[in-house]
């Protein structure tokens, strides 16, 4: 389990470009391009949000796919499961648009796709390698990388900071 790979934000590195939001949308398009995904009914919609906090200070939030996950629990049509790489998705043909997973998510990050009546949420883009929020944030603001990788790189880059003293 320890290899499963995760969603990480760096939001020191976030600068509120709104790629990663954009970039989803396209991803979950039915036709996968910019251009053509524009017109295409219902409109595509991106499951990450950058939200301003404070001054400006961009924040991208997306699904945490949480061990326990409230939404999984509470889905009365039981249109919500864990994948086999840990993931938390929602199926759309299962969806009732009852919006009982909206109301329970503690992130707010399950939207309501008003047009097709069903709920949406990150699902790490199951059929990429690599998300495409994180594929297209030109900062590296997003990283997907297990949680110990993702650990071991925070720790260099501390013991980078200390060894030239900016850490103090």
């Amino acid at each position: 389990m320890d290899q499963i790979k995760e969603i990480f934000v760096r939001k020191d590195l976030c600068m509120g470009c709104h790629s990663c939001e954009l970039a989803c949308a396209v991803a979950h398009s039915a036709s996968k391009n910019i251009y053509e995904a524009m017109g295409e009914h219902p409109m595509p919609k991106s499951r990450v949000y950058v939200e301003t906090v404070s001054a400006s200070v961009p924040v991208p939030i997306l699904c945490r796919h949480c061990e326990d996950a409230p939404c999984m629990h509470a889905c009365i049509a039981g249109a919500i499961h864990r994948t086999a790489d840990q993931a938390v998705v929602t199926d759309a043909d299962k969806c009732i648009g009852c919006w009982t997973c909206v109301m329970v998510c503690p992130y707010g990050v399950i939207g309501r796709h008003l047009e097709a009546r069903k709920a949406y949420r990150c699902d790490r883009c199951q059929d990429r390698d690599q998300p495409a929020c994180v594929s297209a944030c030109p900062t590296k603001a997003l990283v997907y990388q297990t949680v110990t990788d993702f650990s071991k790189d925070l720790r260099r880059k501390a013991a980078e900071e200390l060894s030239r003293g900016e850490g103090r």
